[in-house]
């Protein structure tokens, strides 16, 4: 088959690797009919993350079609279409009960880790894929559910979702502002209204994506690189800051944003992947009471989003802005990272 191999910072390629098998009477295998690119997979060809090596499938969110299952596969059959979750779950281990799946104890890949696929075993950027846990790790795709909607729900609808909104502790009618209008950034202002954030604030560079902002749901947009930035959103709060900043880039510069910008006793929930340290001043947030969370997303919230999405009260569809076969795999990856100069949202990647 054809798939996306990494081979070290700033070089991957697009060619041929052996078929994937099933290992164990939980797998699964799945033929990739629609795939993306997640900004994680950037922090990797920078060399961000050293714990993936050099010969790895990139790649860990898709939707397919399900060609082989293991021996032990009972709830899930060939020809079911599904959504294949960026992390895998073992389903019984102690962390995966309490719906920590970010941290399964399975053994796949690493035990204590459940982000896998194009991490520490071969990801969704390819024809075919194995997954390992298959009844906990991919969800049935209902009729009338799309491609591109479904894999929206891979990764980052749930982490902007659970890492943004659930973390950050968003409760009805509180001003939230979301730093980086990116596709997470979107997702967490897509979400926010489900539990009630009266004014959703969108902050980002980009006026482009403050556009799209609002079309997700914010109810105001401040440009960053403006001067008055930080005054601009404050007013929108009668100056008391809002209630909770996630931030949803994952540089040092974004993160000092949300921690200018929020109340004392507010939230900071940190979504973005940082590839450098972050300077910390507890010498003058410690009297602010403040609380701030980070993670790798659980997906436990995947089914619930789903249900939303088919009901048409989340626009997953709209994340996608451009479109290219397998073939043209590579272009997407430049598309992609030329998102300012190309408007690229969500790339979508597809069998033709």
């Amino acid at each position: 088959m054809k798939a996306l191999v990494y081979h070290g910072p700033g070089k991957n390629a697009w060619e041929d690797v052996p078929d994937p098998t099933i290992v164990e009477s939980s797998d699964a295998i799945v033929r990739v009919d629609t795939t993306t690119i997640c900004g994680t997979d950037l922090h990797i060809l920078k060399g961000d993350v050293p714990a993936v090596q050099e010969g790895r499938i990139l790649g860990h969110e898709g939707v397919g079609t399900i060609t082989a299952v293991g021996n032990a596969v009972q709830s899930l059959a060939v020809g079911d279409r599904v959504i294949i979750s960026c992390i895998k779950s073992c389903g019984h281990c102690v962390n995966c009960k309490t719906g920590l799946y970010s941290h399964c104890l399975g053994d796949e890949g690493a035990s204590g880790t459940g982000w896998v696929f194009g991490h520490l075993i071969d990801g969704t950027q390819a024809e075919y894929v194995r997954v390992p846990y298959a009844e906990n790790s991919l969800h049935k795709l209902p009729e009338g559910v799309s491609d591109e909607q479904g894999v929206m729900l891979s990764d980052i609808l749930p982490t902007g979702f659970e890492i943004g909104v659930q973390y950050g502790r968003v409760k009805p009618g509180d001003a939230v502002a979301v730093i980086g209008a990116g596709p997470v950034g979107l997702a967490a202002i897509a979400t926010a209204g489900l539990y009630g954030a009266g004014t959703i604030i969108a902050v980002d560079l980009d006026e482009n994506r403050l556009e799209q902002a609002r079309l997700f749901g914010a109810t105001d947009a401040v440009v960053s690189g403006a001067a008055d930035w930080k005054e601009q959103v404050l007013a929108l709060t009668d100056g008391a800051g809002v209630d909770v900043a996630i931030e949803a880039v994952g540089i040092p510069e974004t993160f000092s944003m949300a921690l200018d910008v929020v109340r004392p006793g507010g939230n900071v929930a940190n979504v973005g992947v940082h590839g450098k340290s972050v300077e910390l001043h507890l010498e003058n947030l410690w009297i602010q009471n403040i609380n701030i969370s980070m993670g790798l997303v659980n997906t436990n919230t995947t089914p619930m989003l789903l249900k939303l999405v088919a009901q048409h009260r989340i626009p997953a569809e709209k994340l996608a802005t451009h479109r290219f076969s397998f073939d043209q795999i590579l272009d997407a990856y430049d598309t992609f990272s030329r998102a300012a100069e190309t408007k690229a949202l969500k790339v979508v990647i597809s069998r033709v």
